[in-house]
Formats: C-alpha cells, sequence, structure tokens
C-alpha cells in the first residue's frame, strides 16, 4: 500500500489494519512549494514581486492566495521576514507602503525546480 500524508495504516487492532484517511487537511501546498521554488533562486523578495512572477511562470492566482501562503509558510517555518522596508511614494491608498521581504526559512524544502532557475535566467538576461 503506498503511504502519503493523506492516508496512513491504522494498527491491526482497529477496523482491521485498513488504510484510512487522516482528519483534517493536507499540510503540504503547490502553491507554497512553488513559492519556496522561486524564493531559492531569487533569495529574498516580497510579497507583490512574488506574485507577479507567479503568475508569469504558474497558473494565475490572486494576490491574496499568494500573501495567505507567505502568512502560513512564515507560521510554519518555510519562510522567514528578511525585512520590512516603508517606501514613501503618491500611491492610490497613501503615502507610504511596507514592503515586506521574505526568504527561505529552515523547514523549507526546495526541489531546485529547473523550470524556474531557467525563467530566472531569461529575466536577468532581459
Amino acid at each position: 500500500m503506498k503511504h502519503n500524508n493523506r492516508y496512513h495504516l491504522t494498527p491491526p487492532t482497529l477496523a482491521g489494519g485498513l488504510l484510512t484517511k487522516r482528519r483534517g487537511r493536507p499540510v503540504g501546498s503547490l502553491v507554497r512549494q512553488n513559492i519556496v521554488e522561486l524564493l531559492a533562486v531569487v533569495g529574498k523578495a516580497y510579497g507583490y514581486e512574488l506574485h507577479k512572477w507567479y503568475c508569469e511562470l504558474f497558473a494565475p492566482c490572486t494576490r491574496e492566495v499568494v500573501y495567505y501562503h507567505l502568512r502560513v509558510g512564515s507560521r510554519i517555518g518555510e519562510f522567514e521576514v528578511d525585512e520590512v522596508k516603508r517606501v514613501e511614494g503618491d500611491f492610490s491608498w497613501g503615502s507610504h507602503a511596507e514592503k515586506i521581504y521574505y526568504r527561505l526559512g529552515p523547514k523549507a524544502s526546495p526541489k531546485s525546480s529547473a523550470v524556474v532557475k531557467q525563467w530566472v535566467e531569461s529575466k536577468k538576461n532581459n
């Protein structure tokens, strides 16, 4: 029987040792793993920048999805806040913006995606 994070074998005395589904949501996320791959190549970036790159490289998603996964990833140790910059300017919402820069945390596990590396190299050359 195949083991993954959604299923586990119960002890033989419980339910006859059948493969049963674990309760709750799975821990992993494809969106968060893609963000890990991006940060593994670029080093550090802020949320809006990651969102733009994510939509160019992977399936389009909303900014809020990227921000959500950055928050969750920070909480579970996949990302860490590198720095917070306050940028002055004439924005539609006011005179300043905060850019929160993220980097990989100790629990991140990048898989060294060749697609991401090629995409970043093509961006550097342009």
